[in-house]
């Protein structure tokens, strides 16, 4: 697989059942299962890797559960510069048992309609998008995703949606964004505070509807 220099390959990698996954990682422990308060999955990753797909699945899997995207909280903000209404405006009031009723300050400023809705009662609240597992915030995520895959592959996906309707419209935008998006995980190295890894470009037999590819992920060496 090929890799950001500065991340390890995972592995070894086995298919298991998505739902044992996820009852895996939300079960109640040491700060999990407040009552009166979803768990918090963040998904995490780099760009076009499946993190969308998978927290589809996982939201499909666990009726009633919530999906906040992080490109929603960015919208016309900064592409990587949102940690605050990430915490304030989401995780804070989640953590409160409050439900949540979101609209990021730029919403407001360029007319986009709705908020971010995470209602009470909803068993598991799924953070998705590249940086949803940021340092900034992992006092109050329960458990983390973290979503690896082969860099030629997200490329090819990326190059496949480039000009079509409702993708990103141009080369140009895609370049100004992995030039934010590289140095950002390389600080960030979210995989090693991962607690489970998910291939987005599998090779292994897997059942891709009742199936995900995981592995344990490799920690630094203390």
């Amino acid at each position: 697989m090929q890799l950001a220099p500065e991340e390890p390959e995972a592995g070894p990698w086995r298919a298991e059942p998505l739902k044992t996954v996820i009852d895996t990682l939300i079960k109640p422990g040491p700060g999990r299962g407040v009552a009166r308060r979803p768990a918090v999955l963040a998904v995490d990753g780099r760009s076009n890797n499946g993190k969308t797909t998978l927290a589809a699945r996982i939201r499909e899997a666990m009726p009633g559960s919530a999906v906040v995207h992080t490109d929603d909280i960015a919208w016309w903000h900064s592409r990587f510069g949102w940690a605050d209404l990430l915490i304030d405006g989401i995780l804070v009031p989640v953590h409160r048992g409050q439900a949540v009723s979101y609209r990021p300050p730029r919403w407001t400023e360029h007319g986009r309609d709705g908020a971010i809705e995470v209602p009470i009662g909803c068993p598991l609240l799924i953070i998705e998008g590249d940086g949803a597992g940021r340092r900034e915030a992992a006092d109050l995520i329960d458990a983390l995703i973290w979503v690896q895959s082969d860099e030629r592959e997200a490329e090819r996906r990326v190059l496949s949606r480039i000009g079509k309707p409702n993708e990103a419209p141009t080369m140009q935008h895609h370049r100004e964004w992995m030039a934010e998006e590289i140095p950002f995980n390389a600080v960030q190295r979210t995989w090693e505070r991962a607690d489970l890894i998910v291939c987005g470009t599998p090779e292994i037999p897997y059942d891709a509807d009742t199936e995900v590819v995981v592995a344990w992920p490799s920690r630094p060496a203390s």
